[in-house]
């Protein structure tokens, strides 16, 4: 399948492209890594993540004061379209490099960014995100998770779930309340990184019905986090936690973790083993539509322009779009032969295991709705 992704006129990133795609092909064609669906997420493979980083496409908008590349969002953000264009597993790095560098980057201390974005840019070190709790889901305003002043810091406890990753990972961040304003849920907030080598803190799995484990829940029980670990300043955990929101939410992994399948659907048309059919067409279409509107984000994003209602317009469809090559892919293939067009078979498996959460991670479908009613004056 020619790929849907494009550049605006643009030779460099035309060029940074060809090279990944090329780097790509020759890891697949090696057996570095076969493609799969929702790589982002369940790919998690540290070799490869310290391979991208040896070649420069891990940190690559981290300051080169700290380690990094000095590259731009866009760049960026065409190296990670093609990485999950391609289904190749980045998982480990993921979170680090997509939401933790930029929110250090902008809150941190320099303590921090000394400590933490060298080892993010190195492709060695991993982030989790402790956000959702027992009963809150997407609700964020409605955090218990309670961090109590103490002599040089903090003490944590509470429960966070759906924490990707945090069973290998070597760091959370924890968005934690310090303190209470009956007038307003989204006051007292806090956020907090906290070493998951603490012994306060138990990370237990929770595992999805195709068995894989890459979800978990952290119990932190009067965790201490000394003073250097707040991120930003006390109370502005709402502030900073939305502003990193937009990176999670517009990123190209909200439209293109059954990529893989797309194309896999495609070429199977092509040959023959499925017939052709006008809805593939229309995704394809979808497909570089929702593409110009993550880039548009992204470009917001790097000028340091908010874009918080747009990033979750972009989640909001992308996700649907997701479910939506799903569905057709299974409509067309799912009565295959198990011999015929296999890995096309393969990728519908794991992306109908996968669905559920597409409208849920990065905040449910029902709370972006309320963020862009709110946006365009329909509700308060």
């Amino acid at each position: 399948m020619t790929s849907t992704i494009t550049d605006r006129p643009r030779p460099e990133l035309r060029e940074l492209r060809a090279e990944v795609r090329r780097f790509l092909a020759g890891a697949v064609e090696a057996g570095v890594f076969t493609p799969r669906v929702n790589s982002w997420l369940t790919g998690w493979d540290e070799s490869f993540s310290r391979l991208l980083a040896e070649r420069g496409w891990v940190g690559m908008t981290i300051p080169a004061e700290f380690g990094g590349h000095d590259r731009g969002h866009l760049e960026r953000f065409s190296v990670t379209e093609e990485l999950l264009a391609a289904g190749a597993p980045v998982a480990a790095h993921w979170i680090a490099d997509r939401q933790i560098a930029p929110s250090i980057l902008k809150y941190g201390t320099e303590e921090q960014k000394r400590r933490y974005l060298p080892r993010i840019a190195s492709g060695a070190y991993y982030f989790g995100l402790g956000m959702s709790e027992p009963d809150s889901g997407s609700d964020l305003a409605s955090v218990r998770t309670r961090a109590t002043e103490v002599d040089g810091g903090w003490e944590l406890t509470g429960t966070k779930v759906w924490t990707s990753g945090a069973h290998r990972a070597h760091a959370l961040v924890v968005l934690a309340r310090t303190a209470t304003d009956p007038d307003d849920r989204h006051a007292g907030l806090s956020q907090f990184v906290v070493e998951l080598d603490n012994p306060r803190v138990q990370v237990k799995p929770i595992t999805s019905m195709n068995g894989e484990h890459h979800f978990n829940e952290v119990v932190l029980d009067e965790a201490f986090v000394p003073d250097g670990g707040v991120l930003g300043n006390i109370g502005d955990g709402w502030k900073q936690v939305t502003s990193e929101l937009a990176f999670e939410r517009s990123g190209p992994e909200r439209l293109l973790s059954t990529y893989p399948l797309l194309q896999e659907l495609v070429a199977a048309t092509g040959r023959g083993s499925v017939p052709a059919d006008a809805r593939v067409g229309r995704l394809v279409a979808r497909t570089a539509a929702l593409h110009r509107m993550s880039t548009d984000v992204a470009e917001t994003l790097a000028q340091g322009d908010s874009a918080s209602s747009e990033a979750a317009v972009v989640k909001l469809l992308g996700t649907r779009h997701e479910g939506d090559i799903a569905d057709v892919a299974d409509a067309l293939a799912g009565g295959l032969p198990p011999d015929r067009e296999p890995r096309l078979q393969e990728h519908v498996r794991a992306s109908l295991l996968e669905m559920p959460g597409f409208t849920l991670r990065g905040g449910s479908n029902e709370v972006l709705r309320g963020i862009v009613a709110r946006q365009i004056g329909v509700s308060r």
